[in-house]
This record gives structure tokens, C-alpha cells and sequence, in this order.
């Protein structure tokens, strides 16, 4: 009897030490996989690639100051000092809400417009996990300045000055330089001439960047409208947007040099009212700037009274 106890203990005793075992592993491998499933961050360095938004967002509790601008045309020639003299500016502040969600608010002189918009990230790309980066953007412009002559007996109204975009950004860092992004893109106008086109046209856009050192990338952003391709903007044709340019890290900040053929900086002007083309050198030179505020200071270091 005394042998059968001293067996059952030590079967006992073996099972609960490989049980135990087989624990640690799991745990070991559930850690392992966990390290491997890192999010991956700094899929773009700027929450735009040029005109466009990323799928970057700003941190909770802070707030970017952020200067949009645009000369005139390049091949006006000396007469406009190359587009100096033509300039338009987009001004605005974008906040963080949360990880995930981020707003902005700007005032445009280019139609007097002003505009705002949501971005909210959906799916974070991870090492060995989720493939990419999935954001959801939705925008909305108001238009200022005389009404347009519409065709007699049509009265306007407010709600005409309105055009909303809505727009999906899937986004991959295939590797520490190349990052691409995929577009589908609505933008909604409220007043068009609904006997020739939509009041809906469906464009993709697609940007990236390649980083060329530690501090300069290469950047390029490109729009092509499924439908409404031959709506003109105010009477001129219009083209599908098209922009190349330069980011350079410094201190921090991310300054945006480029070339471009659309003078308009929110969605709806830029997708499908670009009256410039590169075919006959209408290009304008711009730059985007901000200057990055922290208003909510992160609970971490509120215990530290020297933040």
C-alpha cells in the first residue's frame, strides 16, 4: 500500500510538473507572439502626404497649428513675380481627440471657404499581424463669396455653398523608406448641373513616400475621377491632380516642399476642380508648415510637476 501512495505521489507530482511546464511554454509563446505583433508606427512622418491626409494621427491633447500654401502659376512669368503675386493660404488647427480619432478646423482664401473634418483610425498595421493601416476620413466645405449666376428662376441657397468628401486611406510601410497609400474617395457636391453629371464623383488616389536619408523623403500623390471627369470648375476644364514633392525632417517637424497643379487644399477643390496641368507647365510651387502645441498634457507625466 505504502509503495502504491509513493507512485501515485510521484505520477502526481510529474503531471503537475509537466502541467506547470506546458504553462510556461504558452506563456513564453504568448509572449513571443505578442512582441512580434508591435504596431508599426511612422507609416507617413506628416498627417499629409501633400495635399492628402495620412493615416498619421495627431497624439491625444495636442494641437497643430498648420499653414497650407500655394503660389500662383510657375508660368505666368515675371509679370506675377512666377505666381508670388497669386497666392492662396489654407490656416487651420488640428487636434488630437483620443488615439484614434482626430479633428481639424480651417479657414481658406481660395473661395473664401471654410472647412472641417474627422479622421478616425480603424486598423493599425502590426509586425507579423495586421498587413496595414486602415483610416476613415469625412470632410465638409463651406464656400464663401457672391453667389454664382444660375440660370434663371433657380434661387440659391445656402446649402448650396456646401460639398462633403468622405474617404477610406489604406495604408502599408513595406519597409523603414517605402510607404504607399490607397484613396477610394466620394466627394458630394450640392450644387451641380445635375443634367450633365453627378452630384457624386468617385475618384482613388493614391501617395506615397521613399525616404532618400534620415531626414528627406520623396513624396507623390495622384487623383483619378472614375466619373464626372469632364466637369468643368467655373467654366474652365478641369484635370486630375498630380503632385510631387520633398519632406525634410528637423527638430521634430516635418516641412513639406513641393510642385503641384492644383491650387485648391481641401478635397473637393483639388479632386475635381484642378484647372492647371503639368502637360503645359501650369504648375505651382507650395509648402506646407505647423507648429505642434500641447494642450491635455498625457497622465503620465502629470505627477511631474516639472512638465
Amino acid at each position: 500500500m505504502h509503495k502504491t501512495l509513493v507512485t501515485i505521489a510521484l505520477l502526481f507530482s510529474a503531471v503537475c510538473a509537466r502541467s506547470q511546464t506546458d504553462d510556461l511554454m504558452a506563456e513564453l509563446n504568448k509572449g513571443a507572439d505578442n512582441a512580434k505583433k508591435e504596431p508599426v508606427l511612422a507609416t507617413f512622418k506628416a498627417t499629409r502626404i501633400i495635399n492628402s491626409n495620412t493615416v498619421e494621427n495627431l497624439a491625444p491633447g495636442v494641437l497643430d497649428f498648420r499653414i497650407l500654401h500655394r503660389f500662383g502659376r510657375i508660368s505666368d512669368g515675371a509679370e506675377n513675380a512666377f505666381g508670388i503675386d497669386n497666392a492662396t493660404t489654407r490656416i487651420g488647427l488640428d487636434y488630437g481627440v483620443t488615439k484614434w480619432l482626430m479633428v481639424g478646423l480651417a479657414h481658406n482664401t481660395l473661395h473664401k471657404a471654410n472647412d472641417g473634418f474627422l479622421k478616425a483610425r480603424l486598423l493599425q498595421q502590426k509586425t507579423d499581424g495586421t498587413p496595414i493601416t486602415l483610416s476613415w476620413m469625412s470632410g465638409m466645405v463651406v464656400y464663401g463669396g457672391d453667389a454664382p449666376v444660375l440660370p434663371p428662376g433657380m434661387e440659391y441657397y445656402f446649402s448650396h455653398r456646401l460639398s462633403y468628401t468622405h474617404q477610406l486611406l489604406i495604408a502599408r510601410k513595406f519597409s523603414r523608406k517605402l510607404s504607399l497609400q490607397l484613396m477610394p474617395t466620394v466627394v458630394h457636391h450640392n450644387l451641380i448641373d445635375s443634367a450633365k453629371y453627378s452630384n457624386n464623383t468617385f475618384g482613388m488616389g493614391i501617395g506615397g513616400r521613399y525616404k532618400v536619408s534620415n531626414r528627406v523623403a520623396v513624396t507623390a500623390e495622384y487623383y483619378y475621377r472614375v466619373n464626372n471627369s469632364d466637369m468643368p470648375s467655373a467654366g474652365a476644364k478641369t484635370y486630375n491632380s498630380l503632385s510631387l514633392g520633398a519632406d525634410i525632417e528637423t527638430g521634430g517637424h516635418v516641412f513639406q516642399l513641393f510642385f503641384t497643379n492644383s491650387l485648391g487644399m481641401t478635397e473637393p477643390v483639388f479632386i475635381t476642380g484642378t484647372t492647371d496641368t503639368w502637360t503645359k507647365g501650369q504648375l505651382h510651387f507650395g509648402f506646407n508648415i505647423s507648429r505642434v502645441f500641447t494642450v491635455v498634457k498625457p497622465k503620465e507625466f502629470k505627477k511631474d510637476a516639472s512638465w
